[in-house]
């Protein structure tokens, strides 16, 4: 027998929670099948078996924690006989007494009725009034009726009785359970949101950040998307203007690498990296989740598009590849898409900074001395103040805007 344990697959994780059984105790498995899915805090992966066997035994049920380290199931090799534990031996009952039976009563005698003492005149006066002498309290010696005893049992008898008021009964209403509201609720921090919680408390108290804002002019960019959009869509990809945002980012990196790096506390140095890994903040049911686009500067708009729709589908079922969560070098947040003027982003470890992109709006523009309406994005860059300053933050900023402004300059540029 085996054992098949929840393995370490990286990024510091050191714990998940088991989402789904994907065989039961007594399947016959392949080497390499899926044993189980787990969530961790990035995603939901799936744990194969590196041998094949049959299941002889699983280790916890759905929702519950497991470390990593811990074993999940374990596995009988083929050929090998195991043989199930044993019965517990039945001990056998004690032959059962037959019930005693109850002694039998004596058979119960008639009663005699209790005698009435009375004169013969007595009870001749009881007849002729209606009283039943038998009903009367005798009042004298030995408990003897006598006649004043008959007559006060008549007298008794002819008086009507008092009249009682008629009882009145409220309506019957029938009660209705209040109606209970809930005035807090709990819910565990755990899985994608504890990691978000962890890294933003990490980024805003190790980098000073510092956030700089501006506005890109994006009418001819807002135009040049209208008309590819309809290309596109005759390709079954959906266009946005992110994949315009993410090249006139890149463009403003090789520009200002600085950006594009990270910090390296223990050695206390900055690392510039030549390659474009984008980070995208994409919003899902769990929580916010930064898939990346590799080597994003070789790719083109259309490609682009198709990596980020593929990527925020997979983040959105948690079935994406824990290698499509790591590995940026510098991450956009797109709030336009929902709303919003302006933000102030946190970074995303272990980048410098990160954009936020907004909601594009008609604006008054003042063009060579005259008042136009022109599409206007608002931007926000926040940068750790560590390794960069304000005035390269502006010089980034105006890079980003140019190419946004005139996106033939992305052609140009070879970006």
């Amino acid at each position: 027998m085996i054992d098949i344990k929840f393995p370490d697959v990286g990024e510091g994780i050191t714990e998940g929670t088991l989402v789904k059984w994907l065989v039961k105790e007594g399947d016959e498995i392949k080497t390499d099948q899926a044993v189980v899915e787990i969530e961790t805090d990035k995603a939901i992966v799936e744990i194969p078996s590196s041998r094949a066997g049959r299941i002889l035994k699983l280790y916890g049920k759905e929702g519950d924690t497991i470390n990593v380290g811990s074993t999940l199931a374990t596995l009988a090799l083929p050929g090998e006989e195991v043989k199930p534990p044993a019965a517990p031996e039945a001990k056998p009952k004690p032959p059962e007494k037959p019930p005693e039976k109850p002694p039998e009563k004596p058979p119960e005698r008639p009663e005699r009725p209790e005698r009435i003492l009375a004169t013969p005149s007595t009870r001749r006066l009881a007849r002729e009034l209606g009283v039943d002498i038998s009903k009367v309290a005798g009042s004298g010696p030995g408990g003897r009726v006598t006649d004043e005893d008959v007559r006060r049992s008549a007298e008794a008898a002819a008086k009507p009785p008092e009249a009682k008021p008629p009882e009145i009964k409220p309506p019957e209403i029938e009660a209705k359970p209040p109606e209970v509201k809930l005035a807090e609720e709990r819910i565990p921090i755990k899985g994608v949101r504890k990691s978000i919680a962890e890294r933003m408390v990490q980024s805003k108290y190790t980098a000073p950040h510092v956030t700089t804002v501006d506005e890109a002019d994006v009418t001819e960019l807002v135009r040049l998307r209208e008309k590819d959009k309809k290309i596109a869509q005759e390709k079954g990809v959906r266009l946005t203007y992110l994949p315009f945002i993410v090249k006139a980012v890149i463009a403003a990196l090789k520009q200002y690498p600085h950006f594009n790096a990270s910090v390296d506390p223990e050695k206390n140095e900055m690392v510039i990296k030549y390659y474009y890994n984008i980070g995208i903040a994409t919003d899902t049911p769990d929580g916010l989740m930064v898939t990346v686009i590799k080597n994003a500067d070789m790719k083109s708009i259309l490609e682009l598009a198709r990596e980020m729709e593929r990527l925020s589908e997979e983040a959105r079922s948690r079935k994406i590849k824990l290698s499509d969560l790591k590995g940026n070098t510098f991450t956009i947040t797109n709030i336009g898409s929902i709303g919003g003027i302006y933000s102030t982003p946190i970074i995303n470890p272990p980048d410098v900074a990160i954009l936020a992109t907004h909601k594009i709006r008609d604006m008054p523009v003042v063009i060579d001395g005259e008042i136009k309406v022109r599409k206007i994005m608002p931007l926000a860059l926040s940068f750790d103040h560590r390794v960069l300053d304000g005035a390269q933050a502006a010089r980034f900023m105006n890079t980003l805007i140019e190419h946004l402004k005139d996106p033939d300059l992305l052609l140009l540029d070879g970006v």
